[in-house]
């Protein structure tokens, strides 16, 4: 039976107290074996094949998901991770792009730590640094990909002007986001998207839709910048997924209710149209 570990305790002590980086405390808590991943390790919501009643397809959605992004690099080039997680993507990605050398940039040392087995596979550099303040080099790599991480950064802005930065000319950005197509409307959405700032340690200020992110592309340099909404491909079968997983989960008794009320705010958040979900590729001018 799943108990109380010290690190469902930090994490559910980060949902009252979370500090100066939200996001940072939140993830910090999470380890290898939170209980609603789609697999071990893997912290994306996936893109899936199929509805996600099917069990069998968490796993490979997951990876679907980065080899989608990853395939978009220059193969051979220089790649920066930015919001790597817990490290399970690396080694996909490296055999993907085939890097001639793989930073991993993660402003949460705790998952640079958790994540070493993976990122020495992948051959990766970690970095424990701020996406919206890169310790890095201008000019310094090939392609940047983030997979899903932008909206919990301190500002989307500064991310997509540090992640132009980085890039040599003719460098390619691929990343994967969730968009707010709209604010709430009443109480109920608005106590619904209250609950994911908390929980999840996000700001106000990250709401976005997908026509302002690719914006936000664009007026950080970028050109040729496509976006692709694809959330009934990633947020309606994973939230489907994760209810299932919820009936049949060992957990302690006040973590699956915490859970389900966390479920039932995003799905009423997605079924109201107020998120969704995008794939976005952009280069740097040559």
């Amino acid at each position: 039976m799943t108990v109380w570990t010290r690190e469902r305790l930090r994490h559910a002590a980060a949902f009252f107290k979370q500090g100066r980086n939200p996001a940072a405390a939140v993830y910090d808590s999470i380890g290898p074996d939170f209980f609603l991943a789609l697999d071990d390790g893997w912290l994306n919501l996936g893109l899936w094949h199929g509805d996600g009643t099917d069990a069998d397809e968490a796993p490979v959605a997951v990876r679907r998901l980065v080899e989608t992004l990853a395939v978009e690099l220059p193969r051979g080039g220089a790649v920066l991770d930015v919001g790597n997680g817990l490290g399970a993507q690396d080694p996909l990605i490296a055999e993907r792009a085939e890097p001639s050398r793989l930073v991993a940039l993660n402003v949460t040392r705790s998952q640079l730590v958790a994540g070493r087995a993976w990122l020495e596979e992948a051959g990766a550099l970690a970095v424990n640094g701020d996406a919206t303040r890169m310790p890095l080099w201008d000019d310094s790599f090939d392609g940047v990909i983030s997979v899903e991480a932008a909206f919990h950064f301190a500002s989307r802005r500064r991310f997509l002007a540090e992640a132009f930065r980085v890039l040599r000319p003719g460098g390619v950005l691929s990343m994967s986001d969730i968009a707010t197509n709209r604010m709430p409307r009443g109480p109920v959405e608005g106590a619904a998207a209250l609950a994911q700032l908390r929980v999840w340690g996000l700001r106000a200020s990250a709401a976005a839709s997908v026509d302002q992110i690719a914006a936000l592309a664009r007026a950080a340099g970028f050109d040729e910048v496509h976006a692709r909404r694809v959330g009934d491909r990633t947020i309606g079968p994973a939230l489907r997924f994760v209810r299932r997983r919820l009936e049949t989960t060992h957990a302690p008794l006040t973590m699956r209710v915490a859970a389900r009320t966390f479920v039932s705010a995003t799905e009423l958040l997605w079924r109201n149209g107020l998120v969704d979900y995008v794939i976005l590729r952009a280069e740097k001018p040559t």
